[in-house]
């Protein structure tokens, strides 16, 4: 017959075990801790140094007052999560599962917020490379009008009928952005049909008169009046002048009433007239 083994009751620890233990611990680990720690205040000290570094390099660089806080605070917050990494790395805590806690985090707000990144992303292109500014007349999305304001998800923009128009960042930089303004001149075109009766060398010497009598069209750029297309009943007549952009309406207006004018003036009738 076999005798049942009684398992021996476990050890109880001792205040005298306790203390060995943690002095143990302390002699293994307590100059890593140490310098963990030494690490981590220098490691705050320069932070501080590099947010006055990185503010001032910003502003030097004219990046746009929107993303300012942004980069910033972005890049602090890097700054002290390797500071944190790198600390607890010298301390010996593994990483691994804080690692794949951060990753599925990541991943998960990636997809959630994929059409609001899209847009931030836009935003920041947009203030960085700077394809259009505030004031600028702009044509995108099928919008034509003059940009009010540039903020980082979206762009608005008032028409020329004043209606306020607001354009997700990410739509408007992956889409044609035709700038009117940057080049601070625009080219008119106009084109007049008379009919054959007309004599052709009065008419281009009456529209050459009434584009010199009109104010603000450049100089700099040789006014071209000449015959376009020859039609079954008549001819027509291009004019193509260069103006100030933000001149473009005015001009227009006074260049198309001097024209009528003196076309009306010299005896020639218009079609329909």
């Amino acid at each position: 017959m076999i005798a049942a083994i009684t398992p021996a009751p476990p050890k109880r620890m001792t205040p005298q075990d306790l203390y060995d233990t943690a002095y143990n611990w302390i002699l293994l680990n307590g100059p890593r801790v140490i310098f963990g720690i030494i690490v981590f205040f220098i490691g705050l000290w320069i932070i501080r140094f590099l947010k006055k570094h990185i503010r001032g390099r910003m502003s030097k660089k004219q990046i746009h007052s929107s993303l300012q806080p942004f980069f910033l605070s972005l890049s602090i917050s890097a700054l002290y999560i390797m500071l944190v990494v790198l600390v607890l790395a010298i301390i010996g805590i593994q990483l691994t599962f804080f690692t794949a806690i951060v990753g599925a985090a990541s991943v998960a707000a990636g997809l959630a917020l994929s059409g609001t990144l899209q847009n931030f992303a836009g935003g920041v292109l947009i203030l960085l490379l700077k394809p259009f500014t505030l004031d600028d007349n702009i044509i995108a999305q099928g919008v034509d009008g003059y940009v009010t304001a540039i903020e980082v998800f979206y762009t608005e923009v008032l028409t020329h009928d004043n209606k306020a128009v607001i354009i997700p960042n990410g739509k408007l930089f992956n889409e044609i952005i035709i700038n009117v303004t940057r080049e601070g001149k625009q080219r008119l075109d106009l084109e007049l049909k008379f009919n054959y009766a007309v004599d052709t060398d009065q008419v281009m010497n009456i529209i050459s008169g009434s584009i010199k009598k009109t104010p603000e069209i450049l100089t700099d750029h040789e006014p071209r009046v000449g015959l376009i297309l020859l039609e079954a009943d008549g001819f027509r007549v291009s004019v193509r002048v260069w103006v100030p952009t933000h001149k473009f309406t005015p001009v227009k207006f006074a260049l198309h009433d001097n024209i009528v004018r003196d076309i009306k003036a010299a005896g020639i009738k218009l079609p329909g007239m």
